[in-house]
């Protein structure tokens, strides 16, 4: 196979878009920050200026959730023999964290007018214990970056014989230019563009894959076994327990992420940032259909009568890229140039994400306030483009080490769900939390789960739970939810702990100079900070309804 150059043409004007977009939103961002004076400029950088349009906003959410492992997996999962339809969670478990984060995560981060989602822990633990939680929460963005580039390069490689590495180099390098040129407003505003992209890309692929002769009708393959198991995939009783803890892994592994609250802290009202995520959710749901048709189409095929010929995909240990191969071989060339632009503007719309949150959170928590207390307003631009062009290259760097998207997602996920979900939990909804049981969670879930195992990174287990049994090739799986036992074992061991040492050092019990976290102390701290966030919010209110007010006694016209 030759290189194909229509096919580099036009992901060439698809950059040049992309870039452009960036480029304009950056030069608007500019125009806004010349207004503010002090630390404003920071927030315009990192939130918009807590002002961005309703409209942006949803596509930006939306394109955030709507990567290459969302389109890419759901493609590979409902055509793997061996999984089908009931195991391609993505799209159902999205809209439950869409509706969980409005009802219930939104509320407290607006109310308090926090920076990033680590704010409430440096404030309620201090900066040393705040500064090892943010550790899992970078690596997980930069696993995040890597991920979505994997799934880039592969998908390239197939369509246009690009080699990976130019693949790769080049997309990360357009993504951290815009990325580190205007901060949200490039990528809310490239977003936008991205997701009208994959939405119409992806549909219009699909007609084309369905119409194939080498095709059979998806509704008779659906059920029936024909050139392998029906796509829609059986679940059995004792696979039950990896079922769900997949399921809750997806609704709440993305509820650490910074990107998630980088989105709801932009909004200008707590009212917009729940229609976000409820739009959002209608919008995942709708933008899975195409990668499900896919699969389905692919399962459905006689790949001996096409150009791939045999063995099958899965039979060459190709699932993973199933959605390129069924572009290349089941629809004309042209079409399958248009496909790439989905996918890769699905990788991109993830990647600016990423490296914008994990720069928030080293910014703001790490060097605003602890390294340079004083920073001023132009340090700190600096320091977050540099920290997006590190965090960039640490990402690109790992694509070199692991070309599997699968690993990637696996540490960057279990680190979310099982480590800081339980932490988030506690620190946002329960006053008694406190640096001893945050300490304690921490350390109990990262040595629950390193005993627990995994084989994709060749882990033995040394717990095994019950259901844990041995593959045909001798892999030990477990198929016990436990990560969400780990993570509900961490969330009791943080509540239980703080309770105790809370009675400890407030009864008397021992003296206070044995309080390393100083409990008393943080907690008078948040109690004093939470009251003076909603005497400015009641502040802010009141001079917003007198501006209006005069503005209306000062308008004379008819």
């Amino acid at each position: 196979m030759s290189l194909n150059v229509p096919g580099l043409i036009v992901m060439a004007i698809f950059y040049l878009l992309i870039l452009g977009t960036g480029i304009w939103a950056s030069m608007r961002s500019k125009k806004v920050e010349r207004k503010c004076t002090g630390s404003d400029g920071m927030e315009i950088t990192l939130l918009a200026g807590r002002n961005i349009n309703l409209l942006v906003g949803i596509f930006t959410l939306t394109a955030t959730w709507v990567g290459g492992g969302f389109i890419l997996g759901i493609a590979e999962a409902v055509y793997n023999p061996t999984l089908g339809l009931v195991w391609a969670l993505m799209p159902v478990p999205y809209v439950l964290t869409f509706f969980l984060g409005g009802f219930f995560f939104a509320k407290p981060m607006r109310e308090n007018k926090y920076v990033t989602m680590m704010d409430p822990f440096q404030i309620k633990y201090g900066d040393v214990l705040s500064s090892l939680l943010i550790f899992p929460a970078l690596i997980a963005d930069v696993l995040w970056v890597a991920r979505t580039l994997v799934s880039l390069g592969g998908t390239m490689s197939v369509i246009l014989d690009l080699p990976y590495v130019y693949s790769i180099c080049i997309s990360s390098v357009v993504a951290i230019i815009y990325t580190l040129l205007g901060g949200l407003y490039s990528v809310a505003y490239t977003d936008v563009i991205q997701l009208i992209l994959i939405f119409l890309s992806l549909w219009i692929c699909v007609p084309f894959m369905m119409t194939n002769p080498n095709s059979m009708d998806i509704t008779l393959t659906a059920f029936n076994e024909t050139f392998q198991a029906p796509w829609v995939g059986k679940l059995e009783l004792r696979d039950a327990g990896k079922w769900i803890d997949d399921f809750m892994v997806l609704v709440s592994d993305r509820k650490p992420y910074q990107a998630f609250y980088q989105r709801i802290l932009s909004a200008s009202s707590y009212t917009q940032a729940q229609v976000t995520c409820f739009a959002s959710s209608a919008f995942c749901l709708v933008l899975g259909i195409p990668s499900v048709l896919v699969g389905a189409v692919a399962a459905s095929t006689d790949w001996n009568l096409t150009g791939y010929g045999s063995p099958t995909p899965y039979e060459r240990g190709q699932a993973g890229s199933i959605l390129p191969i069924a572009l290349q071989y089941l629809t004309p060339s042209y079409v399958s140039i248009i496909g790439i632009g989905a996918v890769a503007a699905a990788v991109m719309s993830s990647m600016d994400s990423a490296l914008l949150s994990s720069a928030s959170m080293f910014s703001s928590n790490i060097y605003k306030n602890i390294i340079r207390k004083q920073a001023s307003d132009k340090e700190m631009q600096c320091v977050i483009r540099t920290s997006v062009v590190v965090c960039g290259l640490a990402g690109t760097a790992l694509t070199f080490l692991d070309n599997s998207v699968l690993v990637f997602w696996l540490v960057g996920v279990d680190m979310s769900y099982t480590i800081m979900f339980p932490q988030l939990v506690c620190v946002l909804f329960f006053k008694v939390s406190n640096g001893y049981g945050a300490s304690v969670g921490y350390l109990l879930a990262l040595v629950l789960r390193i005993l627990s195992g995994e084989p994709l990174i060749n882990l033995p287990p040394v717990i095994h739970f019950p259901g844990f049994r041995k593959d045909a090739e001798g892999v030990m799986t477990q198929f016990f939810p436990f990560r969400t036992t780990i993570m509900l074992t961490s969330l009791c061991s943080i509540l239980i702990t703080s309770c105790v040492t809370s009675v400890i050092f407030n009864k008397g019990l021992l003296s206070e100079r044995w309080d390393v976290f100083q409990i008393k102390r943080s907690q008078a701290k948040v109690t004093a900070l939470t009251k003076l966030k909603k005497e400015e919010s009641k502040k802010d209110y009141v001079e917003a309804k007198e501006a209006v007010v005069n503005k209306q006694l000062l308008d004379t016209s008819c």
